[in-house]
């Protein structure tokens, strides 16, 4: 479900976060989705050597470590 910057910012006034904060959020969400970084680009294969992982399956993978598990 998508939520617009409006209700997103409804929703932050509506649990109390601050003015500043609620103008910072929207930019920084709005910027960060306006398809902008949407481009594959090979850095992480560049800094760390190696092909890039899907994060679906780190995660999965990591879970089943059990690191995860807490106390």
């Amino acid at each position: 479900m998508r939520v617009s910057p409006e209700e997103y910012a409804d929703g932050l006034t509506a649990v109390g976060v601050s003015a500043e904060a609620i103008e910072l959020l929207t930019h920084l969400f709005t910027t960060l989705l306006d398809g902008r970084n949407a481009q594959v680009t090979d850095g992480v294969a560049r800094a760390l050597g190696r092909p890039p992982r899907d994060f679906a399956d780190y995660a999965t993978s990591t879970a089943a470590t059990g690191v995860w598990g807490g106390a």
